[in-house]
Order: C-alpha cells, then structure tokens, then sequence
C-alpha cells in the first residue's frame, strides 16, 4: 500500500483515518495488536519503536523481556471490521541492545526475510512463490467443558445431517449428507454468501481469491484458495486471511476453526501449500520429459521435503489434534512419497498444472494451525538443502507411487515411510534433523528448543486427560 513514510501521514490525513492498529504475531501463529489514535501518530515512532513484553509472546524470558516492534509500511491494508476507520500495519520485533535495536533473531517474519535471502544468495532462484489452500469448518455453535463430573463438547451446523430429525423448530430439511458436501449448491452450502462477502473484502486488500467452495466435511467444511505468491507476502496475506475469515464470521454469528480434526467421521481441515520457483523472470519447475514434466530442480526440492517432512512438522502441524487427521481413509496423507494427481501421498503434483508458469508440487500434509512464517520457511528450506545436496527422490526410495497408497498390501506399506503418529513422535524427530533449518543461521537453537518445549507440554497435557470414550470402553470392566 505504501513505499514511503510521507505516504503513509498524508493518507491518514487524506482518508480520515481515526486509529492506527499494530499487529504482531506469537510462536505459534496468533495475531496480537495495539492501537494508538492519528494524533499520536509520529515518524518517530520507525526510529524508536514501540515497547512490548516480549514474554507475553512466548519470546522471551520474564527477567528480560523489553522488546520493540516497528510496523512494516508496505503491509498496511484498511480494517473492514471497525466501527471507525483504522489503518493495519504489520510489524517487525527488535530487541533492544547497548549500540541500538537490532532485529530478534527469532521474529519469525524474520526468519521468512532471511530464507529467502537464503534462496538468492545461493543461486537457487530469486523468488519461492506459494499457493495456499484454507480448509476450515464454518459452524453455529461451540460449547466445550472438562471438569471433573462434567466433560463434553458440542459442536453444530445447521446443514448437518444430524440435524434432519430435529422437531423443536421449524426444519426444512436442508442438511448435507456425511462426507458428501464436495462442492454442493445452494441450499445445502449455507456459507457461500459468507465466503462471497469475505473473497470481495479481500480482494479490495489486495489479496487475490482463486475461488472458493464447499469441501467433503457435511457440518460446514470450505475452501478458500488463493493466487501465488512471494513467500514473504504470502505468510502476511495467509495471517490477513485468517483474520478476515475469523471476523467476517462472527459479525454473520457464525464461529469457523482450522482445528484439523474437529469431528470425529468427517473430513479433516488441511492446509495444502502448492510451490513454485523463479529465477531470472523464468520459472524453473517445468522440463519436457521429466517425470511429470518436473525439472530436475523441482525433483531435488521434492527430495529436500520428503527426507525432513518428519522435522518440519513440529512447525507444520504443531497441535495435538494434527495427528488426529493424519491417518488413512480421510484424503490425508501419512505417507512420505510423491506422485502426480495423488492425494494420499504428502507430495502431490496437480495432473492439470500442465504449462511452464503452472508447474509446481502441493505438500499435503501441513493444517492452518500452524505459524505460517515459520512453516514457510521450514519447507523452503528443506528445498534449499534437497537442491543444493541433489537428493533425488526416487532413489530415497520416496517414489513415485502412482497408485493409491491406502490399498497397498500390508508388506508395500512397509516399504513406504510414513509420518509420526503423535506430536512427541515429531518433536523427536526435529531434534534429531533440525541441521537444515539451523546450518546457515536462519532458525536459531533457542527457537526449536522452544517449540520444541511446548509441544512436548501440550503433548503431556492432552495424554492426562480422560477422554470419554475411554469411559465407554472401561467403566464397568
């Protein structure tokens, strides 16, 4: 929106803008902000910053936790969801050192800036464009308790098939049937005027919408897909997304989740991330008469993802309840391979991306919970070292498998490798491969033992509750 500083007074003044909102984002993907009024807007404050807790973020310890964001003037966007007229900038975090601010190490839009500078200084490429998919369930109730006496939760969705029997109210019938929502009409898509009001919004913040549908789950699955982008822009535009999505939401009184597994015998929330690469103005993923018409380069990118698709996703798929859709049966993947037109397998490449400026490979395995910065640049960097150190995929023994891995025989399955089963599962395995995401600087040791901490935590956490299927199978034993 904005090049210069100048710009940004003579639009507040020009605009009639009232506040000026600051956004910053946690470890684990969540928006934080404060707001300051146009009087109190100064150029100054690029120089100097504003203070903030830094242990509030989970970035640092309490005994010195000072810190300074200062906003990023080219990511302003206007809030459509104020009551008066607010100009959004997203902000960079510096700590605060005896020569002056200097960048924190582990501001993961830092940690996106620096993978890809990473990327041109190696002569890789000069740009990783990515494509994100948004799979998330739009619902009109949550309730959740778990005391002790009393634990349930309560989800629903007034086009959901359990709700064809309800006489309390008047019923039209108008419900879904159990993982058969794919793409269906009005109606039965309840939320198309939702995604049609948020894609328009959007869309005037320069955030380009593909299309948008109704996806498998029957209770208010969608999707939202966008156009490529830079890696750096789109971690921003996938935070801006989710916030859009989120309010648009609530103002229409419905509550949406990423949560990857929300129903049990439904279709889990995925994030599928498709990936392309430029340089010199041309893209480089596309070979007449490689395997699927992939250059070698794309191959090699491939084999990077694959050989530490288990280390990444401490940050990919950094909940509990990650692992809950990753098992088969439900179009998620669990095994690490690669093949065209493939859902089951983590690596798909699209059948129908056939021209050079469309050829790209789509990770399936990673969902929305995830810090898109860090996750970005995870991925991005296993591809630096896949391509640098030719790992050839199919000689990992990654592929291709050109069938559907799910009807394997018992001993092919074998062969295949297949994705931790649990959070602690993953966080063993980046501790034991996290040199590609630290040998050049760009995460530092402090940021996985970090997230590696809490996800063992939360992992802890989860395993002590008492579930109440376990009270079916086991109260009166």
């Amino acid at each position: 929106m904005f090049t210069k500083k100048e710009e940004v007074k003579e639009y507040i003044k020009r605009e009639e803008v009232e506040i000026i909102d600051f956004k910053i984002v946690d470890m684990i993907g969540k928006w934080h902000h404060l707001s300051i009024t146009k009087e109190k807007y100064d150029e100054e404050l690029y120089k100097k910053g504003i203070g903030f807790d830094g242990s509030s973020y989970g970035f640092k310890s309490v005994e010195k936790s000072d810190m300074v964001f200062i906003p990023d003037i080219t990511t302003a966007f206007i809030d459509p969801f104020t009551e008066v007229k607010t100009l959004v900038m997203i902000c960079n975090m510096y700590t605060i050192e005896k020569s002056g601010l200097k960048r924190y190490e582990d501001d993961p839009r830092y940690i996106v800036e620096k993978t890809k500078k990473l990327l041109k200084e190696k002569g890789i490429a000069d740009q990783c464009e990515l494509g994100p998919e948004f799979e998330f369930y739009v619902l009109d109730h949550i309730s959740v308790k778990n005391e002790n006496g009393n634990m349930y939760v309560n989800i629903d969705s007034k086009q959901s098939p359990w709700n064809l029997g309800k006489t309390q109210e008047e019923n039209l019938g108008i419900v879904t049937p159990q993982e058969g929502a794919y793409h269906l009409d009005k109606p039965f898509d309840r939320s198309s005027d939702f995604r049609d009001k948020v894609s328009l919004l959007l869309e005037k913040a320069n955030i380009p919408i593909k299309y948008h549908h109704s996806e498998n789950g029957s209770p208010g699955q969608v999707e939202v897909e966008v156009d490529f982008a830079d890696i750096e822009q789109m971690a921003d535009r996938t935070m801006i997304i989710k916030y859009f999505l989120r309010n648009q939401a609530y103002k229409r009184g419905k509550t949406i989740t990423f949560m990857p597994k929300p129903f049990s015998y439904e279709a889990g929330n995925g994030f599928h991330i498709h990936f392309k690469m430029k340089k010199d103005g041309k893209y480089i993923f596309y070979k007449d008469g490689g395997y699927s018409d992939l250059s070698d380069t794309a191959l090699y990118a491939i084999g990077g993802i694959l050989k530490h698709a288990s280390a990444i996703m401490p940050f990919s798929n950094q909940s509990t309840n990650s692992y809950k859709r990753l098992v088969p049966g439900y179009e998620a993947p669990v095994s690490v391979c690669y093949a065209t037109a493939n859902r089951s397998a983590v690596i798909r490449i699209p059948g129908y991306a056939v021209d050079e400026d469309e050829k790209r490979f789509e990770v399936r395995s990673p969902d929305a919970m995830c810090n898109p910065y860090l996750t970005y640049a995870a991925f991005l960097l296993a591809m630096i070292d896949g391509i640098e150190n030719k790992i050839d995929p199919k000689k990992e023994g990654f592929g291709p498998y050109d069938v559907n891995l799910y009807e394997l025989d018992e001993q092919e399955q074998k062969n295949i490798k297949s994705l931790p089963t649990n959070i602690l599962e993953a966080s063993i395995e980046l501790e034991k491969d996290k040199e590609f995401l630290t040998k050049e600087g760009v995460f530092s040791e402090n940021l996985i033992k970090n997230q590696i901490k809490r996800i063992k935590e939360e992992h802890n956490y989860i395993s002590k509750l008492p579930h109440p299927e376990e009270f079916k199978l086991y109260y009166n034993n």
